[in-house]
């Protein structure tokens, strides 16, 4: 058949199947995000992910493994040498990250680090250890609207996160500080991939909570990735939720930051129902699932997250056209049952929707995240340039 005309690709952020082939070498043997979330809970029927065939490439409390018609199903293994966020989503697009990023979980970032973003800021630094978004508010965050001081702490990703309160400091302010840490933080020693201007308001006595003014300071792709190709092609690239900020907006000519779930899929299904003369990629991140379940390690939350996104695809599904593939994957796992609150190396599924896939299959597993890009691009008649990896499964199309 011919080409599609529209792609669209979403990325539950964090919903690994378990079984990467070597999960081993990153310590996470055994973890699997999606049956230990929905396990939690004594498994929760899936309709439109059973449908999809989700349940035929992991184990799925409470769904059968089946697959409908005009679906393709298969895993992938990540080949790069990491497992975050900017790892995942790159290697999708074409490229293999070999030297992970830095991290500083275990020790906070150097003095020397601190003492210059102090200098240059001008300002407190309190924090510096790797924390709970919301709990370090909860230790810290009147005394950083006392002082205003800035709250500095770090995850199990390569990222140094600042948090201030919106009132007390002022998110001009909070912004100022965090492009300062930016570029203190593209030294080699200290370089991290995100910067991120956390801002809260709130009180001690009424509670302290985040707010959607979240910004990331990210870095660019080091070469230009199957966005890129696209655009220079002529065709859309389009990013909604966090897409823009882990491509530091290269190779998109537009971006929807939406701040959760919901808001992500109503602004796909807007595109869907209004774009219908345009071709290209709309390329999405759904993050509650590994921001606000899978850090945090709860699991019950987490299967309520995949519900809700079952509930989502149920209403975007009905909405393709003829043109029309939608790709739903992830970009590594999280396991909220697995030690630490680190992200989990695991296999991601790839399913396919779209009219005129035929007879559901499910495909033999896959060695790379650039699969998917490498699909795209074959998908619109452009050679994957040899700079990426990936393979395409077009001919399954």
């Amino acid at each position: 058949m011919g080409k599609w005309k529209r792609v669209f690709l979403v990325v539950a952020d964090s919903m690994g199947i378990g079984g990467a082939k070597d999960q081993e070498k990153f310590d996470d043997l055994g973890a699997s995000t999606l049956e230990h979330a929905l396990a939690s809970v004594g498994g929760i029927h899936l309709p439109i992910l059973e449908g999809m065939g989700l349940g035929c490439l992991s184990a799925m409390p409470g769904n059968s493994p089946r697959i409908e018609r005009d679906t393709l199903a298969m895993a992938l293994n990540e080949k790069s040498a990491g497992k975050d966020t900017m790892t995942g989503h790159w290697e999708m697009m074409g490229i293999e990250t070999k030297v992970p990023f830095q991290t500083f979980t275990d020790t906070g970032f150097p003095k020397e680090l601190i003492e210059a973003l102090e200098k240059e800021t001008g300002r407190k630094v309190i924090g510096n250890k790797a924390a709970s978004g919301t709990e370090i508010l909860v230790e810290l965050g009147e005394r950083q609207m006392k002082e205003n001081s800035l709250i500095v702490y770090t995850s199990a990703d390569s990222v140094l996160q600042i948090a201030a309160h919106e009132e007390a400091t002022g998110l001009p302010e909070l912004y100022r500080c965090c492009e300062i840490a930016r570029e203190l933080t593209m030294r080699p020693e200290w370089f991290v991939g995100r910067v991120i201007a956390r801002p809260y308001l709130g009180s001690k006595e009424e509670g302290f909570v985040r707010t959607e003014h979240r910004k990331d300071y990210t870095v660019p792709p080091p070469m230009d990735t199957v966005l890129d190709v696209l655009m220079k092609e002529g065709f859309m690239t389009s990013g909604i939720g966090k897409i823009g900020d882990i491509f530091d907006m290269k190779g998109l000519r537009e971006s929807d930051h939406t701040g959760n779930n919901r808001a992500g899929m109503a602004s796909l299904r807007k595109a869907i129902e209004t774009r219908r003369e345009e071709e290209g990629l709309w390329f999405v991140n759904l993050v509650d699932f590994d921001s606000l379940y899978g850090h945090r390690r709860n699991a019950p939350g987490y299967a309520r997250c995949i519900q809700e996104l079952d509930e989502e695809l149920g209403r975007t599904l009905p909405l393709l056209g003829e043109g029309d593939l939608l790709m739903l994957t992830a970009d590594h796992g999280n396991d909220p049952i697995h030690k630490g609150t680190d992200h989990t190396r695991e296999r991601v599924p790839l399913l396919l929707r779209g009219r005129g896939l035929g007879e559901g299959r499910v495909l033999a597993e896959r060695s790379s995240f650039g699969d998917i890009g490498a699909t795209i691009l074959g998908n619109f008649g452009i050679q994957m340039p040899s700079s990426l990896i990936g393979e395409s499964v077009k001919e399954a199309l």
